[in-house]
């Protein structure tokens, strides 16, 4: 399949001053001879040209190529900026298609860049996240794993692990070779020890700036009435939700999205909670409630001006979670330390405290860090196997406890996509004289 060669629309299909249709591979730099003006081409050059359809000129162009081994899928690639628009742009695309190119899949010119070892798998990853990064915090993230941050951050352990791996297999296999070091279940016990503790601190970064990049999933609580709706509105800063002095004007959960300075919230208005009798109302609350229990952080809003046993309540129910009390109608009496006028949308003593709260996190954007929920999950699966491993050093014999050393540095080859076999065997033979 990578034989053949691709063709794809590279920018969005729609109106526009240009767009990019592009190609790779063996044939792109004939199939590009036989319908423009070029005949003679120099590998990294930009030319001016026309595309021709049957003998006719379809379009005034200029065209990018790209040596194999110098391109982004490191095959030969040509990109042809055409004029934007639907019609032009499909209709290079249909005469590519007619000259001999294939359709390319989504993903199909990273997917090559991958296979033929300009990226590894975390790079990727990292591209895709920069694609659909909604914020500054998502881009700055990606641009560090484009350029190799989660390989700079495990590879260290998986160096030492395999290491480890090595000299057990070596003293399995070739037990004559008595000057090698002996791995006992001593020996290991406390590099087993020091990998947990980095994969644990590992995870525990991600998810801390899992929640400052993809945002906390954040739910607005408290009783009817006392400004929930009104502070939604100022952080958006649009009239999303109803406001009415009207209890029990919400019904139905009203959600948004805001990026302050070192946070994004995915904000839920929820409800006004409180003994009713209504039932539209009622399955109104029930969501809320289910909402404040899956949430990454309430807000709990309460009436500076009478705060009642009902918010109270809800301060206790709420005061193991990641919760902030938020005192409104400072207007009318000030108290707290958060108070705000959410109808006036005065809420800068809130935006003040979340920035600051947050900005230690922020700054795990500068760090070399797992970037997403399949490197994470790789890591957690690496760290229980480690658990397990440690476990078993009490008891088991070496032979069997490199079973879950295995695993371990397995799930670490996954995150970059690289070939566990094919990498632990050129390791041994490259740091061991076996063949004596």
């Amino acid at each position: 399949m990578l034989n053949d060669t691709i063709c794809a629309i590279s920018t969005a299909l729609k109106d526009g001053a240009i767009s990019i249709v592009r190609m790779s591979g063996d044939e792109s730099f004939a199939i590009v001879r036989r319908i423009s003006d070029v005949k003679e081409i120099k590998a990294n050059t930009i030319v001016y040209s026309h595309i021709y359809d049957e003998g006719k000129i379809i379009d005034e162009v200029l065209i990018s190529f790209f040596a194999a081994g110098k391109s982004y899928t490191r095959e030969d690639m040509v990109e042809i900026n055409c004029h934007g628009g639907v019609y032009v742009t499909r209709l290079i695309l249909n005469l590519l298609l007619k000259s001999g190119c294939r359709l390319a899949e989504p993903g199909e010119f990273t997917k090559r860049a991958y296979l033929n070892g300009r990226i590894d798998l975390s790079e990727a990853d990292s591209i895709n996240d920069l694609i659909k990064a909604e914020s500054m915090i998502q881009a700055r993230s990606a641009i560090r794993g484009m350029n190799g941050s989660v390989e700079r951050l495990i590879t260290p352990l998986m160096d030492e692990m395999r290491d480890v791996i090595s000299m057990i297999e070596v003293n399995i296999d070739y037990p004559e070779y008595e000057d090698e070091r002996q791995m006992s279940n001593d020996v290991i016990a406390p590099y087993v020890r020091k990998w947990i503790k980095e994969a644990e601190e590992m995870i525990d970064k991600a998810e801390r700036f899992r929640l400052v990049r993809d945002g906390l999933n954040t739910v607005i609580i408290g009783k009817p009435n006392v400004g929930k709706s009104s502070l939604l509105n100022a952080l958006l800063e649009k009239d999303k939700a109803i406001v009415t002095d009207i209890a029990g004007t919400t019904r139905d959960l009203v959600e948004g999205k805001v990026n302050l300075k070192n946070i994004t919230l995915n904000l839920i208005d929820t409800a006004g909670i409180r003994d009713t009798e209504e039932r539209i109302e009622r399955i109104g609350i029930e969501k809320s409630m289910k909402a404040a229990e899956e949430a990454d952080l309430i807000i709990l809003v309460v009436d500076a001006s009478d705060i009642s046993q009902e918010d109270r309540n809800l301060m206790e129910r709420y005061r193991d979670r990641n919760m902030i009390v938020v005192y409104n109608k400072s207007d009318l009496n000030r108290t707290g330390e958060i108070s705000i006028s959410a109808l006036n949308r005065d809420i800068s003593s809130l935006t003040d405290y979340l920035n600051e709260r947050y900005r230690d996190d922020i700054c795990l954007a500068e760090e070399d860090i797992l970037n997403n929920e399949r490197q994470i999950a790789l890591m957690k699966r690496c760290l229980d196997e480690l658990r397990e491993l440690a476990a078993h050093l009490e008891y088991d014999t070496t032979d069997v406890i490199v079973t879950n050393l295995d695993a371990a540095y397995h799930d670490l080859c996954q995150i970059l996509g690289k070939e566990y076999q094919e990498d632990l065997i050129d390791h041994m033979f490259r740091n061991f004289c076996l063949g004596k």
